[in-house]
């Protein structure tokens, strides 16, 4: 079953050229384009993509959000930025509203075809650059609930960008149990998002933070 993505972008000629890229790959679907942020929450609610593509700085509603107002609503859909901008305020803002990763619109086009797809498995997408934004400045609050042996284990992993079925491979568990595991994480630490929580554990020093992205 193809990935289903929704292009979110106010610029008309750069949403055909993300389509006309996308869409060359067998396992993606361009289901619909949104011209600001308002249209893509409303497109979300309707046709619940696997992925929004949100550029950032949009009118009637920005991308942060628009990025927000989607993962309060629909938290399976993961919302990937796209975005001209590299900027502390728009990255940090974007992750803590939800955003699964954050991505250059100079990223190249194959690569933003795997990013999609590791986007729509759960997997953190950030830029070499947004990630030094972000470990610097995205922060699990002070007071959260301690993490079980096997959850500070699955966050591990969640930190080194696998999927939840890679997770339940090397632990040699059921998916859904990685699943459970994941939401109760972000639930104790009371983020957003699998990136926020990926970005605890690198500022935490429960992995490594040399060539993150």
């Amino acid at each position: 079953m193809a990935i289903r993505v929704i292009l979110a972008d106010d610029h008309e000629m750069l949403r055909a050229g993300l389509r006309l890229f996308l869409q060359r790959d067998p396992d993606i679907e361009v289901v619909a384009e949104a011209a600001d942020g308002r249209e893509a929450v409303r497109l979300a609610a309707e046709l619940r993509p696997d992925v929004v593509l949100m550029d950032m700085r949009m009118p009637l509603m920005d991308g942060i959000e628009a990025t927000a107002a989607i993962k309060r609503d629909l938290p399976d859909v993961e919302v990937l930025a796209l975005t001209s901008l590299l900027e502390d305020s728009w990255v940090v803002g974007a992750i803590r509203a939800g955003a699964t990763g954050y991505l250059l619109k100079t990223t190249r086009a194959d690569e933003l075809c795997q990013a999609v797809k590791a986007a729509a498995a759960g997997q953190v997408q950030l830029s070499a650059d947004a990630a030094a934004f972000l470990v610097k400045e995205v922060r699990a609050p002070d007071r959260h609930e301690s993490l079980s042996e096997r959850e500070l284990e699955v966050l591990k992993y969640l930190a080194r960008g696998l999927s939840n079925k890679e997770i339940a491979h090397e632990l040699c568990v059921e998916e859904n149990t990685v699943r459970t595991h994941v939401h109760n994480i972000l639930r104790k630490l009371n983020v957003p998002s699998r990136t926020q929580a990926a970005l605890f554990a690198l500022h935490s020093g429960l992995v490594p933070t040399a060539g993150g992205g």
